[in-house]
């Protein structure tokens, strides 16, 4: 064995909340592993150590068993403790802080898989911080009764037999049979609580569709502008992504159909499309279920805010009239409720209900099952509608604030899209305006717009329209007025 050997300086703070013996166990380790301490070294005595560095004997006897039980040590009664000769040999020492501070020499090996899922053609925008103008797919937090859903939550809590064991991979049944009623009323759907997967959310909706329905390879359309999300849903389950233009009647289903006839699902948010607002038409809607029925492909509706309709009647979904078994549809709850709650659902075809139990167990074992319980809860006390009542009259006031900000601020400058539905509105440019450059400009004045073109998955689908995406469901009247004000400064 070496003989002992001075110890490298070793620095406690003993202000911070960290115990001693843990700082001691991480400066000694740090060393071993850095090379300044080599392996077969001994350490001095813990008396001895102790006071040099003026902490009880107790603290380096704690550490000192830390790094034996870890295996950083070995131990010899009656001479004392040593460095293990296992540990590999560091030939450049390093400090600590030139360990935090050194960066990778080389990118990270990652799999083409999860290239697919962190590449910047697909990244989602964040959304850090509190809600501001005009922050999109964030709902009014301050119109949720959270009062009601603590104390439901509380006497979920209270009662002596709860659910914490491992759900059904589908979620939690009753919860499950009143979204299906609430389908069948509100969205003139046909379904089965059966049929209903409860999902961490639409994205895991989209993830597990592209899972079980298509092969590395495999086409699928998707609108364009559209949601970047399901891109990143189908790109990182590697799927070929096809963009496929939208105009005035929705997806143009002739042009996908011509330029991408093999592919095997199609994409689609019919009811209010992402982001430009348009309703699909019912001819399209034809059209498209039968090419679907006549390709044996699959139709994934995501029907993201069809609950906020503020002209006219809801309406039926697209999974209402399809009679081929074809149509898969995706619902949220985090634009009715709120996000931070991570639950959405999935309608499968019968046919496929087992499949998709089995490949949602494979995932994730089950949703978390405590907020399906209190929002099942929720929906049967009658505070869900109430909600929807409570909010679709909010976000109709702020819709119609915005709607005229706009046009008295910007007036002809922008042309603005449908704003008959939804909790945010597309405007477009009149003229040539660089519409990332301006979103980037109107950050900077803490002001928060999506650039329109940003939206667009393949330049060659269409000319891109330069405009902006705003929400509204989330701002003051007063906030609105006064954001727009300074968006037309912008420009």
């Amino acid at each position: 064995m070496k003989p002992a050997a001075p110890l490298p300086e070793l620095l406690l703070d003993k202000a911070s909340n960290v115990p001693l013996f843990r700082q001691l166990y991480g400066a000694i380790k740090d060393a071993i592993l850095g090379g300044q301490i080599k392996p077969g070294a001994q350490l001095p005595p813990s008396r001895s150590l102790a006071t040099t560095l003026g902490v009880s004997r107790q603290t380096v006897v704690n550490a000192y068993a830390q790094l034996l039980a870890e295996g950083y040590f070995t131990c010899t009664v009656g001479k004392g403790s040593f460095v293990s000769l296992r540990l590999p040999v560091r030939h450049t020492p390093v400090r600590k802080r030139e360990l935090q501070a050194v960066a990778p020499s080389e990118p990270p090996r990652l799999s083409d898989r999860a290239r697919a899922f962190v590449g910047t053609h697909v990244a989602l925008a964040d959304q850090p911080g509190s809600a501001r103008a005009f922050r999109t797919g964030m709902p009014a937090l301050e119109a949720f009764p959270f009062d009601v859903w603590t104390r439901l939550s509380a006497r979920r809590w209270r009662r002596p037999l709860l659910p914490l064991g491992y759900g059904d991979p589908s979620g939690f049944a009753p919860l499950r049979e009143l979204l299906a009623t609430h389908l069948q009323v509100s969205r003139g759907m046909r379904c089965a609580p059966e049929q209903i997967i409860v999902t961490t959310g639409a994205q895991q909706a989209l993830s597990l569709v592209a899972m079980m329905l298509a092969n590395g390879g495999d086409k699928v359309w998707v609108e364009s502008p559209g949601y970047r999300g399901a891109a990143a849903a189908f790109q990182a389950a590697g799927l070929v992504t096809c963009p496929v233009g939208v105009d005035g009647e929705g997806l143009c289903v002739a042009h996908g159909a011509a330029q991408y006839p093999g592919a095997k699902l199609a994409y689609v948010t019919p009811s209010h499309q992402y982001p430009l607002g348009v309703t699909m038409s019912l001819e399209r809607r034809m059209a498209l279920i039968a090419w679907a029925t006549q390709h044996k492909a699959w139709i994934v509706e995501d029907d993201y805010d069809s609950e906020y309709r503020y002209a006219g009647p809801v309406l039926a979904s697209l999974q209402s009239l399809d009679r081929s078994g074809s149509v898969l549809y995706i619902g949220t709850l985090s634009k009715i409720l709120f996000p931070g709650l991570r639950l959405g659902y999935l309608v499968v075809p019968p046919a496929l209900v087992d499949a998709f139990r089995r490949g949602k167990a494979a995932v994730d074992r089950c949703t978390a099952l405590m907020p399906q319980v209190v929002l099942a809860d929720f929906i049967a006390g009658g505070h869900f509608h109430r909600h929807i009542k409570r909010t679709h009259a909010l976000y109709d006031e702020r819709r119609a604030v915005l709607v005229e900000a706009l046009q008295r601020e910007l007036g002809q400058r922008v042309a603005i899209g449908p704003s008959n539905a939804g909790l945010q509105l597309a405007v477009a440019f009149q003229g040539a305006v660089d519409d990332q450059a301006f979103a980037d400009r109107a950050t900077a004045k803490g002001i928060e717009v999506r650039a329109l073109s940003t939206f667009y998955l393949d330049h060659a689908t269409q000319a891109r329209a330069s405009g902006l995406l705003l929400g509204y469901s989330c701002v003051q009247p007063a906030h609105i007025r006064q954001s727009v004000a300074a968006l037309r400064g912008v420009l």
